[in-house]
């Protein structure tokens, strides 16, 4: 039999290290890649739902994440947000957008 508190705390472990790479990874990939094509408007409100949630497990996660990693992924979940603000960012969470030519 498994000991729990020892399978919980290396969950927790994998966890508070997995979830700001993940955080992180996802600011990069939206701010250096270009959009090519705008999502459906329920693909839209899914990854900002989703966005919001990874913050919020961030948040619950504080005090198992070492600090300097946690401040790096909180400005990197607040960047996802603010990626919004740009002109097409509103529906695509890219900073830029483009066609590809044919």
């Amino acid at each position: 039999m498994t000991n729990p508190s020892v399978r919980t705390s290396t969950t927790i472990g994998v966890v508070s290290i997995l979830l700001p790479c993940v955080v992180i990874g996802h600011f990069l990939w939206k701010l250096l890649t270009p959009a090519h094509e705008f999502p459906m408007r329920t693909e839209q409100v899914m990854t900002m739902i989703f966005d919001f949630g990874m913050l919020v497990s961030l948040l619950s996660f504080r005090r198992a994440i070492p600090a300097p990693l946690f401040w790096v992924a909180l400005v990197a979940a607040i960047g996802l947000f603010a990626l919004r603000l740009s002109h097409d960012g509103w529906w695509t969470g890219h900073l830029t957008y483009s066609l590809p030519l044919h």
